[in-house]
């Protein structure tokens, strides 16, 4: 701690992201990024872009960018926004939409461990709702009319669980509470979950996130986005710009645009991953866990014996990094990224080899 901080640093209680290893030949499925490489055609209009050009700021509205995604999505450009991966995206939610006074902040108990972080960097007022004994997010339990949500965010399916809501179980959450903007945070959801993007078209309060690191293989990129009626955009962009006029820079807004419209290759590889989906859960199950029902590119399981820490370490020593959280209710579950065919087939022969 230096006595230079200002009050807040030292009330912060950072985010702590999945382990990124310097050793070599590890079976990597702690940190759910793609088995398969990106788009062939995102990677050659990348080093296409590798050129004098880079000496110019790039456009601070990415419009290329915004375009592709419109067209992907069937919505206008005007309902598109862009940043610096969806973290940042979420970053300027929070403080322009989710900062609210009429209300606090309210998102599950099991989460993405990202917004309470947000919410302690910009003081908003947050409420945990539980999820139910199976893990599920119920939409009763976001209603309130004693004390109204100042706004909802919901990971879609959710994360570290991999479990979904339907589009209407979206609809239920958006329609109960009008006075607040409802975020849907949909990092995974191209692997098998309905999207909320065609209710931001008829919803007012409906904004739906994305990411290019999961189902397009450009986790580092960093570009993300999110879809949401114009005037819920217009003020994102105005916090963007009151932020960093240029978060997309030159290659990656090439790169984004062209992996956004490589449709074919984009569906080959979410059918790829929801294939070694199945092929990993009943590989689990057969060795004795208790899978959730995934629509993510991961699974959320526990032995039926064993606890969680103590397989992750053994697990580590046998060269697979899986992610623990040494939290309650969870502590005994493993998140684990589907791989290749062959990271998959290691990670199960590993499995095996766990003392009974």
């Amino acid at each position: 701690m230096s006595r230079y901080w200002s009050a807040l640093v030292g009330q912060l209680d950072p985010y702590v992201p999945g382990e990124q290893p310097k050793i070599a030949n590890l079976v990597k499925l702690n940190t759910n990024e793609h088995p398969l490489g990106p788009s062939p055609k995102a990677l050659a209009a990348i080093s296409a872009a590798v050129n004098d050009s880079l000496r110019l700021y790039p456009d601070p509205s990415s419009d290329g960018l915004r375009s592709a995604i419109a067209r992907h999505h069937k919505v206008d450009v005007s309902c598109v926004f862009v940043g610096n991966g969806s973290d940042e995206v979420l970053a300027h939610i929070f403080l322009g939409l989710l900062r609210q006074s009429h209300g606090p902040l309210r998102f599950p108990d099991i989460s993405y461990s990202f917004y309470p972080v947000y919410c302690g960097l910009y003081g908003i007022d947050s409420e945990t709702v539980p999820l139910d004994d199976a893990f599920r997010i119920r939409p009763s339990d976001y209603v309130d009319s004693a004390r109204p949500a100042g706004g909802i965010i919901l990971p879609n399916p959710n994360a570290p669980t991999g479990v979904a809501l339907t589009r209407e179980q979206i609809a239920e959450i958006a329609r109960a509470n009008t006075q607040a903007v409802v975020v849907v945070d949909e990092a995974y959801v191209d692997f098998g979950a309905e999207s909320s993007v065609p209710l931001t078209q008829s919803m007012p309060n409906v904004l739906t996130v994305h990411t290019l690191s999961k189902s397009r293989s450009l986790a580092g990129l960093r570009v993300g986005y999110a879809i949401g009626p114009a005037e819920l955009i217009d003020g994102l962009q105005r916090v963007k710009n009151s932020f960093n006029s240029y978060p997309i820079d030159r290659l990656a807004e090439a790169g984004a645009t062209a992996a956004m419209d490589d449709e074919a290759y984009f569906a080959e590889a979410c059918a790829f991953v929801i294939a070694q989906r199945e092929v990993v859960t009943a590989g689990l199950i057969e060795r004795d866990f208790d899978v959730l029902p995934s629509k993510a590119n991961f699974v959320f399981a526990r032995h039926l014996k064993t606890d969680g820490a103590s397989i992750a370490a053994f697990l580590r020593a046998q060269g697979v990094l899986v992610r623990h959280f040494n939290k309650p209710r969870i502590a005994d579950f493993l998140r684990i990224t589907v791989g290749s065919e062959a990271q998959n087939a290691a990670l199960l022969a590993a499995l095996d080899r766990l003392p009974k």
